[in-house]
């Protein structure tokens, strides 16, 4: 009876994770100490105007119809070697579509997901990664 009990115990317990707000210098610092991975979720149209936060990844959330991408779940994880546990912070242009994207990867099973929320650009939230003087680089594949 009690490993009936530990098992229905076990399958009630939610699954933890990890998801807040980073500034921009707090996630830049942190992907260069190799403790997060930063994908820029944005366009490339945004990407060919901006750069890229440096060391960034740049995987879109969203087509030209500015719809979620039905693959931006499976891209993530395909870049994060398939291991949904690998900390990564998610940055857009104001910190709307992070946030939004933020939700979609933890709901997907990936367990520590930051928002840089400040964004690129900034917004409501902060000034942003340019306003800080934050160094970029141009898009790659753009």
């Amino acid at each position: 009876m009690w490993r009936l009990l530990l098992i229905f115990a076990l399958w009630w317990v939610p699954v933890t994770t990890h998801a807040e707000v980073l500034t921009p210098d707090e996630a830049r610092l942190m992907a260069e100490r190799g403790e997060l991975t930063i994908i820029d979720v944005r366009l490339p149209v945004e990407w060919e105007r901006t750069g890229i936060p440096q060391g960034a990844m740049a995987i879109s959330l969203q087509d030209q119809t500015l719809q979620p991408r039905a693959d931006f779940v499976t891209d993530v994880l395909e870049a994060l070697g398939n291991d949904p546990a690998t900390p990564i912070a998610l940055i857009c242009a104001s910190g709307h579509r992070s946030a939004f994207a933020q939700q979609l990867l933890v709901d997907s099973g990936f367990t520590d997901v930051h928002d840089i929320s400040e964004g690129v650009v900034g917004g409501e939230y902060g000034p942003g990664w340019l306003a800080r003087a934050l160094p970029t680089e141009p898009c790659k594949d753009c």
